[in-house]
């Protein structure tokens, strides 16, 4: 289906070439993207960052608005193994932890469930099942501390990916999306994560990756200090030997308009790239096309069922529909060399 309707949408436009090993890039481009076909998104790209990084361009962008948005989960990290890692994370908290599971309460046992019908059996989740995770992974995880829920996702991120062997969770990493960074980090921008998923897991996951956490943006709940009861902050001073603490109450997730929102209070600058690759991101990148300055938009599609685990019609189908929008569509069939590395191979799924 790629070969036949893809490239059609995509010559009819004129504005996409198909992506092949050949290409005329400079040197310096090659010695960043090692791991990338020629193609057009990559392309453009380059040719953005250096149009806005000449300072005799009329595009110059100074260092300090430099500023590129990242989606986390299926843009530069595995999200299909065999759903977010989030998802995966709960389910095991809920049912297969044995110093958790009896004293689930009722409802996020309920959503653990939900997840484990939807990856073994196919089951569709419930409508707005976002937030109902959300709400029941506030609870699940109320009264860890910082340090032992970054522990917690750590350990559990070190196990073997489902559906692949030679990669744990937390080695999930496409290989050539960290070629971005390194690229954009070089030519004097500043990259941020803003993702759907927990603040807190995203953190713990990036780290490896050398993302500092003070770059990280994500799904909140409400923090309070180890000995503070039932008191406001406002009214308790914390003690020099309290821990900050998880609680149950959700304060946002971090999805669509809210990545809006979350950047304008955090970062406070209109992004001038964006990268992710679901609906959820289509306002960051709306917002990040606004900007003043030049700016582009990224769309990754996972539409490589070889190497991974993907619906490639359905991908082909979204590519089209952000090529329309006017974003760059990444395909990670014909775009990347590897995804996550030549030692890592994708296998059946096991439950």
């Amino acid at each position: 289906m790629r070969k036949i309707l893809f490239p059609l949408v995509i010559a009819l436009a004129g504005c996409l070439s198909s992506c092949s090993d050949d290409g005329d890039a400079l040197p310096a481009k090659k010695e960043y993207f090692t791991l990338w076909n020629s193609c057009e998104a990559l392309n453009a790209l380059q040719e953005y960052v250096e149009d806005v990084t000449d300072p005799n361009s009329g595009n110059y962008i100074k260092e300090e608005d430099r500023i590129a948005t990242f989606d986390m989960d299926g843009t530069f990290i595995g999200e299909l193994y065999p759903t977010y890692f989030e998802y995966n994370l709960l389910e095991y908290r809920v049912l297969e932890d044995e110093t958790y599971r009896n004293s689930a309460p009722d409802d996020v046992r309920e959503t653990a469930q939900e997840i484990r019908d939807f990856v073994r059996n196919g089951t569709p989740l419930p409508a707005h099942f976002d937030m109902k995770h959300a709400q029941a992974a506030a609870k699940a995880y109320a009264g860890m501390t910082i340090a032992e829920f970054n522990a917690y996702v750590k350990a559990y991120a070190s196990q073997p990916a489902n559906g692949f062997t030679g990669m744990t969770y937390g080695q999930s990493f496409y290989k050539p999306m960290l070629q971005v960074f390194d690229y954009l980090k070089a030519n004097g921008f500043t990259y941020y994560v803003v993702s759907g998923s927990d603040r807190l897991i995203c953190r713990a996951l990036v780290e490896a990756v050398g993302i500092e956490p003070n770059r990280v943006i994500g799904m909140d709940v409400k923090l309070k200090s180890s000995s503070q009861g039932e008191e406001t902050g406002v009214n308790y001073t914390m003690g020099k030997e309290e821990d900050l603490v998880r609680t149950d109450e959700l304060i946002i997730k971090n999805l669509k308009t809210n990545k809006v929102l979350q950047i304008t209070q955090e970062i406070g600058k209109v992004p001038v790239l964006s990268f992710g690759n679901s609906s959820g991101d289509c306002a960051m990148h709306n917002y990040c096309l606004s900007n003043k300055h030049k700016s582009a938009a990224f769309m990754l599609i996972a539409d490589d069922d070889v190497r991974d685990h993907a619906n490639r019609e359905k991908a082909l189908t979204l590519g089209m529909q952000w090529f329309e929008a006017g974003y760059h569509v990444i395909s990670m069939k014909d775009d990347f060399k590897t995804i996550y590395g030549s030692e890592v191979e994708k296998t059946d799924f096991t439950f």
